[in-house]
């Protein structure tokens, strides 16, 4: 059932991705400068779920950082990791399914990890999404296929039009301090 929202609703019109990294002997000063290198640590974050909306306009990150204003109440899909254990892997990943329908929602899924490479954590992070849009679509979803097998279906399955992924990964530094990657879609109206 198509819906078709009210002029009055908050539906985003624009969405882009960004990622970063930071590190430093501070918890909380390592996860600034992971969203200083994504270029929204100006932003008050309001994390929100997974729905990507019907005609929402993907655009690139130098383009939508142009309408992001300091103090700006900004809603996003975020996923973080940190560590300060010294050679640890950190990863964190947005996945991305649109429907073929431009009138019909797509799906983002955060996914956050250690360990995993960026391609190993990007195809997850694109197969959540994927997956929940094919429920969604009512389409099989058999998780004992590979990743590559499940795609081809998606795609043969002309419901399911574009994957993607933006992933940051870091390797914490031997000294101990914090490193945090964040990995981000973000919202704009």
């Amino acid at each position: 059932m198509l819906l078709v929202p009210r002029k009055n609703l908050l539906v985003p019109k624009k969405m882009f991705f960004t990622k970063g990294v930071g590190t430093h002997k501070a918890e909380l000063r390592s996860f600034e400068l992971a969203l200083r290198d994504a270029g929204i640590e100006k932003c008050n974050l309001v994390h929100v779920s997974s729905i990507l909306p019907p005609e929402c306009k993907m655009v690139s990150r130098n383009e939508g950082l142009k309408e992001v204003y300091p103090g700006m109440i900004t809603f996003a899909v975020v996923s973080r990791c940190l560590s300060s254990e010294p050679h640890r892997l950190i990863a964190a990943s947005i996945g991305c399914a649109v429907p073929a329908d431009p009138h019909a929602y797509g799906y983002l899924s955060e996914h956050h990890a250690f360990g995993q490479n960026e391609k190993v954590a990007g195809d997850l992070a694109e197969d959540l999404a994927v997956e929940m849009l094919a429920s969604t679509l009512g389409l099989e979803f058999d998780e004992d296929k590979s990743w590559d097998e499940n795609k081809a279906i998606y795609h043969l399955s002309d419901k399911i039009v574009r994957t993607s992924n933006t992933t940051q990964t870091a390797v914490v530094g031997p000294d101990g301090s914090y490193s945090t990657v964040v990995a981000a879609a973000v919202f704009l109206f």
